[in-house]
């Protein structure tokens, strides 16, 4: 049913705690699992301090996703990584398109905070405008 399952992360508990999820779904269905971060660029402007801050925050995506990609290959699964830019939500739905997924495992909440309320979270947008199924992990009350 799922040969390849869309993990968006930001590195944050949350999505840690999605990830289980997405680990034990890949382990029942023998699925590989695509790891995503994105750049979040939608509200950066184009200045040298800019430039340093996005290589920033794609050195910590790299790190995001290689953290979570080593737990997907110590539970013996496939693993593709990808650090993206662009408007996150966008981004994720592109890269699904893309990779040709089956489903998107990702966690309510992340590091967003009062943008999530401003703004709207990226999972609700992700769950509203995705073609295939998302399957959404709340995490602890605790996190």
């Amino acid at each position: 049913m799922y040969d390849r399952i869309l993990f968006p992360t930001d590195g944050s508990d949350g999505a840690a705690t999605a990830l289980d999820h997405a680990l034990d779904l890949a382990a029942v269905h023998d699925a590989a699992i695509h790891v995503l971060f994105v750049v979040d660029t939608t509200y950066l402007g184009g200045g040298a301090a800019d430039a340093t801050t996005v290589e920033s925050l794609h050195t910590a995506g790299d790190r995001a996703v290689e953290e979570a990609a080593e737990r997907v290959r110590e539970r013996g699964l496939d693993v593709t990584t990808e650090t993206r830019r662009g408007e996150p939500y966008r981004t994720i739905l592109d890269y699904a398109d893309e990779a040709v997924v089956d489903v998107i495992v990702m966690g309510t909440h992340g590091r967003r905070g009062l943008d999530r309320y401003l703004l709207g979270s990226v999972t609700e947008k992700v769950v509203r405008a995705a073609t295939v199924p998302v399957l959404t992990i709340r995490a602890d009350e605790a996190d």
